[in-house]
């Protein structure tokens, strides 16, 4: 006969789980110095739960604690679309192709917990189990809760990774108060490698499994503000999250899974055309990308994105597009961003920009978008003297 773990492992596969574990609900001790030292040192992002008592104790948000049922989803790694050519494209990082993957774990996990209900030898043992299901919005630590319940390892990078299928997983647990017999951790698998340490373009890993979120380019393209301008060159066209850490990873080569259809990317929601990205209307922005996980923050931090993937892509075909941005558009982000892109792309014609952006100055109130257009008339005036100094010779 097999006991309630079994039937559990056995419902996880029917519904579309892909890893399943069970971890023991005890503090998460080893966490604490960490999160500590992660937020004395500046190196959160702030999108992280803030109360760091709640991430280290499950008790503290959940009577009576037992066990954390973990799991994990594949996604895709590779298009099966082909992308076109057809005009500069920007991308949206793999964890954010296809449906938002909050709400394909949540599905996952109501389905298991309706399961679990059922199999209650009681109406009044039902009534006493209790579930928490959460996603990475909760407050648990969602690779710990995954290490220890023997999905995978803590890779140097922060992400666990699993055997099967690499860090190319979305995590979810649900905290319950039935005790279960807990599944063995998975030792760290890193070895000496460092790829990751060594291939990050800003160095935001710490090589230890913890990183400096704020300097993270994933992070960056999240943020709303003015986006540093060490990190704009760096994001090239991506204009949400970032892959590099995961693609140089020995234990993700040659992993691609498509087991879950509502993971599969759309080519012109995930590789969409920048130009139009610039003057979308918020009907159109929830239409093209409302369903993405990267549409959380918004149009804006996307837009600014776009502006910035078509100066690192050079497009000069985009300056009327982002001109009108600079020109039109009510926020200060969106017009300071545009003013640094067209310093960038303006230095074929540089007087003819250099006048586009005095006109802007005059009348520019934001103090940050203003610097934006100087620090531009700057670049372009430097540009106009080599250009001088080139057709002398």
């Amino acid at each position: 006969m097999q006991s309630l773990k079994e039937k559990i492992i056995a419902e996880s596969k029917r519904i579309g789980i892909d890893k399943i574990g069970f971890a023991s609900a005890e503090p998460f001790y080893e966490l604490e110095a960490s999160l500590h030292e992660q937020r004395a040192r500046g190196y959160n992002s702030g999108f992280e739960h803030q109360v760091v008592e709640e991430r280290i104790y499950p008790e503290k948000t959940f009577e009576n604690p037992q066990t954390i049922i973990a799991i994990a989803l594949a996604y895709p790694t590779k298009m099966h679309q082909e992308v076109p050519r057809d005009e500069k494209r920007g991308m949206f990082a793999r964890a954010s192709w296809g449906i938002d993957y909050h709400n394909i774990l949540r599905d996952r996990l109501e389905k298991l917990i309706e399961f679990i209900k059922t199999q209650a030898e009681s109406i009044e043992e039902q009534e006493n189990w209790r579930f928490a299901p959460q996603v990475d919005t909760g407050e648990l630590v969602d690779v710990a809760v995954a290490q220890r319940a023997g999905l995978g390892f803590i890779g140097r990078n922060g992400l666990l990774i699993t055997e099967e299928f690499g860090s190319f997983v979305y995590l979810g647990e649900i905290v319950t108060n039935i005790r279960f017999e807990v599944d063995e951790p998975v030792p760290f698998g890193c070895g000496d490698c460092t790829r990751c340490v060594t291939a990050c373009p800003t160095k935001a890993l710490l090589g230890d499994g913890r990183l400096n979120a704020q300097r993270c380019l994933s992070y960056q393209t999240q943020t709303k503000g003015m986006m540093p301008e060490e990190y704009r060159k760096k994001i090239r066209n991506v204009i949400y999250g970032c892959d590099i850490c995961q693609l140089v990873c020995p234990y993700n080569q040659g992993k691609d899974f498509h087991f879950h259809e509502e993971m599969e990317p759309e080519v012109d929601a995930v590789y969409p055309k920048l130009k139009p990205m610039l003057q979308l209307s918020n009907k159109g922005f929830k239409l093209q990308f409302g369903h993405l996980a990267g549409s959380w923050r918004g149009k804006k931090p996307l837009q600014r994105n776009a502006i910035i993937a078509l100066a690192n892509l050079g497009d000069r075909s985009a300056l009327p597009e982002i001109l009108l941005c600079a020109q039109e558009d009510v926020r200060p982000v969106i017009r300071g961003t545009a003013a640094w892109a067209i310093g960038r792309l303006g230095n074929k014609e540089p007087d003819q920009w250099i006048n586009q952006l005095e006109q802007l100055l005059a009348k520019e109130e934001d103090p940050e978008a203003a610097y934006e257009m100087e620090q531009a008339i700057l670049q372009l005036q430097n540009a106009n003297k080599k250009k001088r100094r080139k057709d002398d010779k």
